[in-house]
């Protein structure tokens, strides 16, 4: 399984974004769980919100619970993130995760958000 991410930018604190992850390669119906990670420079990377294979158990960071919002399309194979009400600490490349037959990343977006 390959992971490829998109829509990252530059916005001012308070507007949206949306990111996008397509998966292609073998196995791609034996992903269970995708997610989306970030890490800001000097910090761990960490989760922002995960969702099962049929959105039915989605779950996010406290800080971004309200202002985001994970949905995936299974049949585009596909994982989306709206990221609404920006932060300056928002400030982070973004990682799309699949957890399947195997672990996979992908390489990540950046996303810069200006106060």
């Amino acid at each position: 399984v390959q992971l490829k991410e998109s829509g990252g930018g530059v916005a001012r604190a308070g507007q949206s974004l949306r990111l996008s992850c397509v998966a292609s390669g073998s196995n791609i119906v034996n992903i269970k769980t995708m997610s989306w990670y970030r890490q800001a420079p000097g910090k761990p990377r960490e989760l922002v919100a995960e969702t099962t294979q049929d959105n039915d158990n989605v779950n996010y960071s406290d800080a971004v619970k309200g202002r985001f919002t994970i949905s995936r399309d299974n049949t585009k194979k596909a994982l989306s993130m709206q990221m609404d009400r920006l932060k300056p600490e928002d400030t982070a490349v973004y990682y799309c995760h699949a957890v399947g037959d195997e672990l996979t990343w992908g390489r990540g977006t950046l996303v810069t958000v200006f106060a």
